[in-house]
């Protein structure tokens, strides 16, 4: 995955080194574009699209050709300035024209009887809110029942970040071209660019070799020996011992969720320290899961000594009891994943560390990096990273494309989850999983995004039966399908 800048690299090596003239990787754009659309909409007939005075009008034109070639009703309705088009752009308005074709300028009227249109108005360079006649056209794109294609990325999309610069083009289909941008798998990404198709124009691998992508998609969870078949002498005690530690008053659902997932990850033996109130019933509902009540930081000793890793966080609060007992959990030596309220307790004692894997959400990620939530969403992948150089480790910035980061290495964006995910306890049910791969034996990054998409697997697979509705236990459910497809597919 790229920036807008590292795109427009590529797009130079290919042009200069590679020797691909750019109109050539224009009409390779459009040409491409336009398969998405005769695949997508194979009913569809009549288009409207809408050019801007850049590169990316240029595409959508190239677009409007094939498709008036093709017999198809094509309006082509452009925004901005038609005598500052320069370059390929002008050479595939041109071609445009001599086809016959007809430039009319935007017009909500324009698009009433379009069956699909296409938004070719604004592409990567955009960094600045929409205003005035941009706005208002991406408004009533927005407003026309039509699907929208996007090409390249939605208009008023910010491409590094998945930010809206004050408003974005609502896509059906994005068609991006030669690297993914960032901004289509996070923040509002997701939501906005539809079912997003790459095509790389043919541009060859000695390019991208020249330029190193600024984060990883990751499909397939990087299992390493767990996505093998274990061995046939297999025990429990191979399998490491999870520890969770949390379920204040209340709140003890949260750590049986996270003690579950741990054993349904493959984590061989699961101990809760929860509130003593809570022990025997937690140990009644769930007997796989060893409970213990505890009362104070003190009496966890025996059970740090026999846990492979500490999960804290799931149900803990914020009481003098979580406190007390995040201090404990603070100072052993043990690989940690800290979440929920323990993040929140964090913030007061900042503690920097290597062998721990934090897990925020946006407003708890705001809270460690003193910002707003806004401001985190604003640029996750800025705020991820500096969660992971601040307090050392791995950082997991969960919600829509959720993102990994340590240290030196590319940002890895997760490609699986959906939002039938956003209900309670699907993020105690993800620090289960990740615990329970790191009891395992993954190291911490690989047990970070393998984790977090062997989770969004399960939810996927959860989903099929409807994602209103779904509850952490249906991920749960689905945990031990989503690690065997994800050791099959490695």
């Amino acid at each position: 995955m790229y920036t807008a800048a590292q795109v427009r690299e590529l797009d130079r090596i290919a042009i200069e080194t590679a020797g691909i003239p750019g109109y050539t990787l224009m009409t390779r754009a459009g040409a491409a574009a336009w398969q998405v659309l005769v695949s997508s909409w194979p009913a569809a007939r009549t288009l409207a699209v809408v050019c801007g005075a850049g590169n990316n009008g240029g595409d959508g034109y190239v677009l409007a050709r094939l498709a008036l070639e093709a017999e198809y009703r094509v309006a082509v309705l452009q925004l901005g300035d038609a005598e500052r088009i320069r370059g390929d752009a002008q050479t595939a308005r041109d071609a445009w024209l001599a086809a016959g074709g007809e430039t009319v300028p935007f017009t909500v009227q324009a698009l009433a009887e379009a069956d699909v249109i296409v938004d070719a108005l604004l592409g990567t360079g955009l960094e600045r809110a929409l205003e005035g006649a941009w706005l208002a056209a991406v408004n009533a794109i927005n407003a026309h029942p039509a699907p929208v294609l996007a090409l390249d990325i939605p208009s008023g999309l910010q491409a590094d970040t998945g930010s809206i610069l004050g408003a974005t083009v609502r896509a059906e289909r994005t068609a991006t071209f030669i690297g993914r941008k960032c901004g289509l798998y996070t923040g509002q990404g997701p939501d906005v660019a539809g079912h997003i198709t790459l095509h790389d124009l043919q541009v060859p691998e000695t390019v991208y070799g020249q330029v190193t992508a600024a984060a990883d998609l990751v499909t397939d969870p990087p299992l390493g020996p767990l996505g093998k078949p274990r061995s046939r002498t297999a025990h429990k005690g191979d399998q490491g011992h999870v520890l969770v530690v949390g379920g204040d008053h209340g709140m003890n659902g949260a750590v049986q969720l996270a003690g579950l997932a741990a054993l349904r990850t493959g984590a061989g033996l699961v101990s809760l320290a929860t509130r003593p109130e809570h022990a025997a019933a937690i140990a009644a509902a769930c007997p796989v899961l060893m409970s213990r009540g505890i009362d104070s930081g003190r009496t966890l000793g025996n059970l740090l000594e026999r846990a492979t890793v500490v999960a804290i966080g799931p149900g803990l609060g914020r009481s003098r009891w979580a406190q007390d007992l995040l201090s404990a959990v603070l100072q052993c030596d043990l690989p940690l994943v800290i979440d929920a309220d323990a993040l929140n307790l964090v913030v007061h004692e900042p503690v920097t560390r290597a062998n721990w894997i934090l897990t925020p959400h946006p407003g708890e990620a705001g809270r460690l990096l003193g910002m707003t939530t806004q401001e985190v969403e604003a640029d996750r992948f800025a705020a991820v990273m500096a969660i992971a150089r601040t307090c050392g480790g791995v950082a997991v910035l969960k919600g829509a494309g959720t993102l990994v980061s340590t240290a030196g290495a590319p940002v890895a964006v997760c490609a699986a989850g959906n939002p039938g995910m956003a209900s309670a306890g699907t993020g105690d049910v993800l620090t289960g999983v990740i615990a329970g791969l790191v009891a395992q034996g993954l190291a911490l990054p690989q047990a970070a995004i393998a984790g977090v998409c062997v989770h969004g697997l399960a939810g996927d697979a959860a989903a099929r039966a409807g994602e209103r509705g779904m509850i952490a236990t249906d991920v749960i459910a689905a945990l031990r399908g989503g690690m065997q497809q994800a050791g099959e597919s490695g």
